[in-house]
């Protein structure tokens, strides 16, 4: 990673987006999951956990079958990494209320930290860009971001917003294993979420 690279607090960047919460449906993953669900949990919330890579696909998955709802996706750098290739499959499918926003920290914070792969290299930005996407856009402040959200907010999608953000720098932990009796996160909030949004009337 390269040392003089500029980043922004993850608590910044993740209290920008809870300013504008509003109807939307946030499908969240890895680092940005805890913290997110510090700052708000409502009934259209959905944690992916369990398929590294997923969320953008789920997301859009909830956009396609309700495309009146906003959708925004917290996906992280290393997982979205390992499914390229969603970029493709979410930009041919022009969801439009779908923001998609990486918080690219150069690491796999939920393993132990190490770097992602060709990291310093590379740009999500410019990949959703060539992929497709509406539009792709990256920050590596708070302030520009929090001045941009709106306007971004307001795009037919998808969009991309990459956020150059601090590593946690965590030690990894091993999560608990599902069980039948205490099913994973995802199985948890899906139930809740499909039922909140069946009943609410489409706009």
């Amino acid at each position: 990673m390269e040392p003089t690279m500029k980043r922004m607090p993850l608590a910044g960047a993740l209290d920008a987006l809870h300013r504008r919460r509003r109807d939307q449906v946030v499908v969240s993953t890895m680092t940005v999951i805890l913290p997110w669900r510090d700052r708000d949990v409502t009934d259209r919330d959905l944690r992916c956990v369990g398929f590294m890579g997923g969320a953008s696909t789920f997301g859009l998955g909830v956009a396609l079958a309700r495309p009146n709802v906003p959708v925004w996706v917290l996906d992280g750098d290393g997982s979205l990494a390992m499914q390229l290739g969603s970029l493709l499959t979410v930009a041919g499918a022009t969801p439009r209320r779908f923001m998609h926003v990486v918080f690219h920290n150069g690491v796999y914070d939920t393993s132990g930290s190490q770097p992602i792969l060709s990291e310093g290299r590379m740009s999500f930005t410019g990949l959703a860009e060539a992929a497709g996407y509406t539009k792709a856009v990256r920050f590596d402040d708070v302030e520009s971001f929090d001045a941009a959200l709106d306007e971004l907010l307001e795009v037919d999608g998808p969009v991309l917003v990459e956020l150059m953000t601090e590593p946690l720098r965590r030690d990894y932990v091993k999560p608990p294993v599902p069980t039948e009796k205490t099913p994973g996160p995802l199985a948890q909030d899906w139930q809740r979420v499909r039922d909140h949004l069946a009943a609410s009337p489409a706009r």
